[in-house]
């Protein structure tokens, strides 16, 4: 009996992690590529400090630290559409992913950020 028991919890163990949903990436130089084909729904999660230090030109600006940002972003976005992300460096956009996952979108995070992209580009 205690054999199935484990059995059984060892189970959803596994199927619980089998849900967990993998946020895709890409690297600033596929986004270059990307951005020179299409339009694409590019959001920049970092603050209004930081984008006056400079930014890529068709993003769409949704702080992630403002307390009402998976609302802004959601209401300035298609959930048809694939949605990719940048910050400074990758982090916060990521982190900004999980959000938007759980309300539906399809999200790709750009690594490495704007810093990156800077150095890129």
């Amino acid at each position: 009996m205690k054999n199935w028991i484990c059995l059984f919890f060892l189970s959803l163990l596994f199927i619980n992690c089998g849900q967990k949903q993998e946020t895709k990436t890409i690297t600033t130089i596929e986004l270059k590529e990307l951005l020179a084909k299409e339009k694409i729904q590019l959001v920049d999660v970092r603050t209004s400090k930081e984008i006056a230090q400079g930014s890529i030109k068709s993003a769409l600006f949704v702080n992630y630290f403002n307390a009402d940002f998976s609302t802004k972003a959601a209401n300035q976005l298609n959930k048809e559409k694939p949605v990719y992300l940048f910050c400074r460096t990758g982090n916060r956009s990521g982190k900004a992913a999980k959000i938007l996952q759980k309300q539906g979108f399809n999200v790709v995070n750009v690594i490495g950020g704007y810093t990156k992209w800077k150095t890129e580009n």
